[in-house]
This record gives C-alpha cells, structure tokens and sequence, in this order.
C-alpha cells in the first residue's frame, strides 16, 4: 500500500493557502528551500505538477486545485478531531459551495439558497457568482457542490454533470408606475418602439423575450442590455423603461425598485436547474433546496417534473 505523506501535504496545502513559499516558511519556521524540496517530493510521489510558475508568482494547476480542496477538508477533520478528544466539540458547520450562474436573478437566487440554512444542522454557505461555462469547470474539478443555471448543461459541454429541473414558472413585464400605465394599454402592441432592458444574448431569457416579441409582431427599442439582473432592474427603474423577471419574485421586485407589474407573458416561462456531478442529490443543503423550489418556489406542472438529464 502507497501511503500519503502527510507533512508534505501539509507544506503544500500552506504553500496554496498563504499565497506563496515565504509566509508558509515563516509560519513552518523553516528555509524555503526546505519547503520547496518537499513539495517536489509531494510532486513526485502524485506524478504531476501541484504548481506552475506564473510571472513571480506560484498558481495552483488543475490538479494542484484538487489536491488543495482535499486536504483542507483534510486538516479541518483532523482539528475538529483534536477539538473532540479534549471534549469541546467544535459544532464544525456543514460547508455548501453553490456556484450560481450570472444570468439568474439575484431575487430568485437567494430565494433557492434560504432553505439550505434552515436544515436542522448548521451550513457554512460559500457563494460564487460567474458564467456557467466557468462554473461548469469549477463543478468539474470538485469545486464547488452545485451550480444553479437558468439552463441544463448544454450538449456542447465537455463536462460530466447532470441537470436537475428545479421548476418552471411565468415571466412578467415591470415599469415605473407612469411606463406601466401607458403600456398596459394596448397591451401586448403597446410593446412596439417602447424602451426595453434586456439580459444579454447569451441567457435563456433573452432568447425567449426575443421569441415572444417576434410571435406578438412587436420590436422594442432596446436601449440597453445586462449580464448582472440586479443592474438590470436598476438601470430600467431609472430610466423608465420595461424590463421582465420571474413571477415568483414580483411583489419584491415591486417592492425593491418601486416599479408595477404591466402583464404576464402568455406562453413564455423560465426554467431553473441544479447541476451536480452526481446522478442523485446528496449534499442535505442541495436537497433542502430542491425540495422547496419544487414545493414552495416553483410550482411547474406536472410535465415538467422530469428525471434528471445528463450530459457528459
């Protein structure tokens, strides 16, 4: 049997946490070559490189990452297991790392993750905000626990993951009180011309507002388009122009941007996801949150409920 050394862990894990050879040597009380030739010798016994030069700096590689996530779960077991021995339990909360993709309001994100804290065993949340593309990899490499999407992983994507439906629900158009009025009349044609903020071209949503503007026959002025949905909200409430969210979250849009709701988009809805490495959700605090988007969040018709996706 091949045994992990664990001091030379620990040198890496030091070298990755501190930023560089010389605070893990101050702390080691150690020379920097010394750490250094440990290292190699981690290196050596693993069969890949942990580190690669760039500039002055050290950056972890691919495995590099990897390797760190395991042994800082690693070395806060063994605290924890120190902390029980001597019979003061540490109450070491149960860590959540959710990657949620950009395009998905910010309203609807902090609704899906609320019920993860609300288990019965404390959860440490970490949330991480980027594209999916981004995510995806991070997913990939053990990272993060879950990725929440607006859209499954699509089949271009070369990470193994799987897709799990949250729910579907409407999408509702919202203006400035005064917009709102005006627009509501003549509703859906009043549409045409009218000043319009957008998501980006590379969302759902976007696709599917441009779907159901051009079945209604109606072309909005765009006069600006965002990744960010909390930008997007603001920018609208600001410069009087429309702009469309999720029904689940209306009375708070309303309520946050002092705007009103002009109409729900007939045969237009949104989809939210789950995305795991896994087949099956385990982690209690992904589950939590499935559980309640499909119950309480969402209420997607039967239809919907499909089984996982996967996309390898």
């Amino acid at each position: 049997m091949e045994w992990l050394n664990y001091h030379h862990l620990l040198y890496f894990w030091l070298v990755a946490r501190d930023g560089g050879l010389a605070p893990a040597a101050a702390r080691l009380r150690l020379a920097h070559q010394t750490v250094s030739a440990q290292i190699h010798t981690l290196e050596h016994a693993l069969g890949e490189k942990l580190f690669e030069r760039q500039g002055r700096r050290l950056a972890l590689t691919e495995l590099g990452r990897v390797a760190y996530r395991y042994a800082d779960e690693i070395f806060a077991l063994g605290a924890e297991l120190q902390e029980t021995l001597r019979g003061r339990p540490s109450g070491r909360p149960l860590r959540l790392v959710v990657g949620v993709a950009d395009a998905v309001p910010k309203l609807i994100a902090s609704a899906l993750l609320a019920p993860a804290q609300r288990i019965p065993e404390p959860v440490r949340l970490v949330c991480r905000e980027d594209k999916p593309e981004r995510l995806l990899a991070a997913l990939a490499l053990h990272e993060l626990d879950v990725v929440l999407s607006d859209a499954p992983v699509p089949p271009s994507s070369g990470v193994r993951a799987y897709s799990h439906l949250l729910g579907e629900c409407a999408v509702a158009l919202f203006a400035t009180p005064a917009v709102a009025r005006r627009l509501a009349s003549g509703f859906p044609r009043s549409l045409d011309a009218a000043p319009f903020v957008l998501p980006t071209e590379n969302t759902a949503l976007r696709r599917a507002l441009e779907s159901w503007f051009e079945a209604q026959g109606v072309r909005p002025q765009v006069v600006a388009e965002f990744e960010d949905s909390a930008l997007l909200k603001a920018f609208a409430q600001a410069g009087d122009a429309a702009f469309a969210a999720p029904e689940p979250i209306a009375a708070e849009v309303e309520r946050q941007y002092r705007v009103r709701r002009i109409a729900t988009l007939q045969g237009l809805s949104e989809r939210f996801y789950a995305i795991s490495v896994e087949r099956r959700l385990r982690h209690p605090g992904v589950l939590a949150i499935s559980a309640s988007a499909r119950a309480h969040l969402f209420r997607a018709p039967q239809r919907t409920r499909r089984r996982a996706s996967r996309s390898t």
